[in-house]
């Protein structure tokens, strides 16, 4: 067999394993994406894998520069690149794309078991800033925490099981009323 046909036998493997599967992305008949790992889970990432010609004789391009990863630090990436091509240098010469991501799958929490979301590196503060300056640590700490959208359309879209909104969504609207109105008690 030559390695178009390798290629294609394990294409439309990849299609028939992965059809309807949010994770698995083909971007061409010889580059990939897959999401390790939930939307919303911080220690998810996306792995883009491209074929050489001579796949699966050769090494996969395997790259975790999408911008899904950009909240990933640069030794943790390096740290799963250098397991994955552990892992294909196991499995070449034959069909390795699911083996790759499942192995990927199962090892998600040991690949980014040192992963802190870039988010949190900013809160970050040493003791010496701490006994520094004091008053520039309490300003910090006031921040809140910038929501994304898609964590802003899940606050916007929660209702209970019989489609109401949770107690209190609405309370500055009664606080403004109260305020208008004087709330005063009446004897």
């Amino acid at each position: 067999m030559t390695a178009n046909e390798d290629q294609e036998m394990e294409l439309e493997a990849l299609r028939s394993i992965y059809e309807g599967d949010d994770c698995f992305k083909e971007l061409s008949p010889v580059s990939f994406q897959f999401r390790i790992g939930d939307l919303d889970d911080s220690k998810s990432f996306l792995l883009e894998v491209s074929w050489p010609e001579s796949y699966p004789e050769t090494a996969p391009h395997i790259s975790l520069d999408a911008f899904f990863n950009n909240r990933i630090f640069l030794e943790t990436k390096q740290y799963i690149l250098s397991k994955l091509s552990e892992q294909v240098e196991a499995n070449l010469g034959t069909a390795m794309m699911y083996t790759l991501f499942e192995w990927a799958k199962e090892n998600q929490e040991t690949l980014m078991e040192n992963h802190q979301p870039v988010t949190s590196a900013v809160t970050l503060i040493s003791n010496s800033d701490v006994m520094n300056n004091s008053t520039s640590v309490s300003k910090k700490k006031e921040k809140k925490e910038q929501l994304t959208k898609a964590q802003k359309r899940k606050l916007i879209g929660r209702t209970d099981n019989k489609g109401e909104l949770p107690r209190g969504w609405n309370w500055v609207d009664v606080i403004k009323h109260l305020s208008k109105t004087g709330g005063k008690d009446e004897d």
